[in-house]
């Protein structure tokens, strides 16, 4: 078997576990609360990595240290538990839509608060469509979203965003992916300890003698937190990032038939347009880096 199709199998095998995380968590959210799935998550994905890893990170000071920090605040703790408690609301089908715009975001942040980069018309041409997508997985009219949810959905895209442009930088200090991985789990950990504490009154105990809890719960931790970043790079490497990020673009509709098969949830024609539109808009926002990275390729 060759690289290229080890590459595209792998690529296919993160989306499809990234897209199914929704739904599980969906499902956890019966017994557990967001903040408890969350760290549980976390924690499982932290020993995985240190065994993968065996070794700690070394310290090199604050300056470098503050950027695992505020890394992990934002894309460790606050991604993930916005999304969560956007589950308790709304459907997971909406979450995985409207958690697909996180380029907007990046690009954004990148461009009005850093100072970096242009931004194409096509790419606000995009970013209309999407925001209209989104409008209208909103506003579908089934009886169980709530526009809460949704907005809770759309603000960890900015905390996602803001993660990425922390990682871009944490990448250039010379570090193993395992390592740094690791390192940004921790500190998520430390900033959930105390939504934690003050959260949890008891901790029920019989809930893990429930396959279904147990099961999603390493789905969660093995698969979503610790795997998934391995087999994402593993596919870069093959592919390449132009080739790779193409599949980014099928989470949102997995996401979608999942939530539908195994949740049960309700697909309106309002939300398939706005699912259309979406994967419209982000497709359109890409096509310019798409195109140049292309003409690279071919020089």
């Amino acid at each position: 078997m060759s690289d290229i199709v080890k590459g595209h199998l792998s690529a296919s095998l993160t989306v499809m576990i990234w897209a199914l995380t929704f739904v599980s968590t969906k499902i956890l959210l019966k017994d557990f609360l967001p903040i408890e799935i969350l760290f549980i998550r976390f924690l499982i994905g932290f020993f995985v990595l240190t065994l993968a890893s065996r070794k700690l990170m070394t310290f090199r000071g604050w300056r470098e240290e503050g950027y695992y920090i505020i890394a992990g605040l934002f894309g460790v703790f606050l991604y993930y538990y916005l999304e969560n408690v956007a589950l308790t609301f709304t459907l997971a089908m909406n979450v995985g839509i409207i958690g697909s715009v996180s380029p907007f975001m990046t690009a954004l942040i990148s461009r009005f608060i850093l100072k970096q980069g242009k931004i194409p018309r096509v790419f606000v041409l995009g970013f209309i469509c999407s925001m209209l997508g989104v409008s209208l997985i909103s506003l579908s009219g089934t009886l169980n979203v709530n526009p809460i949810g949704d907005g809770l959905a759309l603000i960890a895209t900015v905390c996602w965003a803001s993660y990425s442009l922390l990682v871009n930088k944490i990448s250039g200090f010379g570090y193993s992916m395992i390592v740094t991985t690791q390192r940004l789990f921790f500190y998520g950990l430390m900033f959930m300890i105390p939504v934690l504490f003050f959260s949890v009154e008891t901790f029920d105990f019989s809930r893990f003698m429930i396959v279904e809890n147990v099961g999603n719960l390493l789905f969660l931790g093995v698969g979503a937190s610790a795997l998934c970043f391995v087999t994402w790079n593993f596919s870069v490497k093959n592919l390449g990032a132009v080739r790779a990020a193409v599949y980014i673009y099928s989470i949102p509709m997995l996401t979608t038939i999942a939530s539908v098969m195994i949740l049960g949830e309700t697909l309106t024609i309002k939300t398939i347009f706005g699912i259309l539109l979406t994967l419209a808009g982000l497709v359109l926002s890409e096509l310019p880096n798409f195109l140049r990275q292309r003409k690279k390729l071919r020089q």
